[in-house]
């Protein structure tokens, strides 16, 4: 995963602190294109597995229709009221869809262990419900920001 800033990388997340931010969050805004090329956000839950962002969508969303046609994506995950406790991080890349869709609970391998981390984090089950609305998507980031503004009381 490359990172992409120059500037701010005094304040930028240790990998380790990127690896437990992502861990502990549970909501993300992703941004698509739409057809006619107009910007749009949309917010998600989503779960990290240490090294792809997994996001679970209802497919008759425009998020989704966006993304089939067009699977470049940027998703911001942050947290913080004041300024000085901001933090947050910019990933970015193309998603690959993962399973059928919609998710109806078919057995398959590669999601076992995200339904199950996705489960215990926004529902506090063990397994994954499924309501045949939504479906998965994996960002495996090609290029990441990130910024803690608690940084800079030492700076």
């Amino acid at each position: 995963m490359a990172v992409t800033q120059r500037r701010g990388r005094r304040i930028m997340m240790t990998p380790d602190e990127l690896d437990e931010f992502l861990t502990t969050q549970r909501t993300c805004r992703v941004a698509t294109v739409s057809a006619d090329g107009a910007p749009h956000v949309s917010t998600l839950w989503f779960v990290w597995d240490g090294k792809s962002l997994w996001l679970y969508s209802i497919t008759r969303s425009k998020r989704w229709a966006d993304l089939r046609r067009d699977p470049r994506v940027a998703v911001v995950v942050d947290t913080g009221e004041e300024y000085d406790d901001l933090r947050g991080v910019e990933l970015s890349g193309t998603v690959e869809f993962i399973g059928e869709a919609p998710r109806t609970g078919e057995p398959y391998p590669e999601l076992d262990s995200v339904e199950r981390l996705f489960a215990r984090k926004n529902f506090g089950l063990d397994e994954m419900p499924h309501d045949g609305r939504h479906a998965w998507m994996r960002l495996t980031p090609e290029a990441t920001a990130s910024w803690d503004f608690r940084k800079l009381a030492s700076l």
